[in-house]
């Protein structure tokens, strides 16, 4: 578990103009020299493995961190927590280190799961700039089942929040953007047939980074700490409505579905 895998690149400015465009949300001047929002790491430094190496769901099965714990088993992001000292800025090379912290089995009612704890670790010009731990959740292969029936309620965003309008072109293009090729996320007859979805599954960090962008636009900036969990699956044809609200030294953040059922929620402060 204390292997440390090492990937260094030079951030170039694409992704996170790719990123704004995607999102509809503002880029910072990266000519200027400002950094990346918070979150906005998740387009760099990533894992590019063969096509050898995927596994009937798209995820990687070998020469990855976290390697799955066993054959048919299904992962699922559930969350983590990120602290920032500074921000990462684009045209300078940067430097990310991961590494497995804790592997915890044990039995829920589908069988048996194993939580993963997976630490990352990127440094700038000589310095730690984000710690991040990811919570990683590996599941039997067994068929997702469906959720309670939709409400026929229509929740419309107030004050505080905003509607991100969800399709499969927006899930494609957010999977291509991470390179992420879990086909829960693209693919609607692998995730009906296969895995028993009732539609394409909305990403967990893209639920996790709406909510670090009504953070932003409810003026949080600086070195930030974010904790998040993803509580329940949100579908593309559910919606996602992100929102912050700050009081005192926190931000509150939550996502729900247009139906007003919470999907993730998380709290940005300043680092401490």
């Amino acid at each position: 578990m204390s292997e440390i895998v090492e990937r260094t690149e030079v951030l170039l400015p694409e992704p996170a103009r790719a990123a704004g465009a995607l999102l509809d949300v503002p880029v910072p001047d990266l000519d200027r020299g400002e950094g990346l929002p918070l979150l906005w790491h998740w387009l760099y430094l990533l894992e590019r493995p063969a096509q050898a190496d995927l596994g009937p769901d798209g995820h990687p099965v070998r020469n990855c961190v976290p390697a799955p714990p066993g054959p048919g088993r299904r992962r699922m992001w559930a969350g983590g927590r990120v602290r920032t000292r500074g921000a990462l800025r684009c045209g300078e090379p940067a430097t990310r280190r991961t590494r497995v912290l804790s592997v915890r089995d044990k039995q829920g009612r589908s069988g048996p799961l194993t939580f993963v704890v997976v630490e990352h670790r990127i440094s700038q010009g000589g310095r730690i700039v984000v710690d991040e731990q990811q919570d990683i959740v590996y599941r039997p292969a067994t068929s997702g089942g469906l959720p309670a029936a939709d409400s026929e309620t229509i929740v419309p965003a107030g004050p505080g929040e905003r509607a991100i309008e969800v399709s499969p072109t927006l899930l494609f293009r957010f999977s291509a953007l991470t390179y992420n090729a879990h086909r829960i996320h693209y693919d609607r007859d692998y995730a009906r047939d296969v895995e028993g979805y009732p539609g394409l599954l909305t990403h967990g960090p893209l639920q996790a980074l709406a909510m670090a962008e009504a953070a932003r636009a409810a003026g949080r900036g600086g070195d930030l700490e974010f904790g998040y969990r993803l509580v329940s699956p949100l579908f593309d044809h559910q919606g996602l409505i992100a929102g912050a609200v700050t009081e005192q030294d926190q931000t509150t953040t939550a996502v729900r579905d247009v139906h007003g059922r919470q999907t993730a929620t998380g709290a940005v402060r300043s680092a401490r």
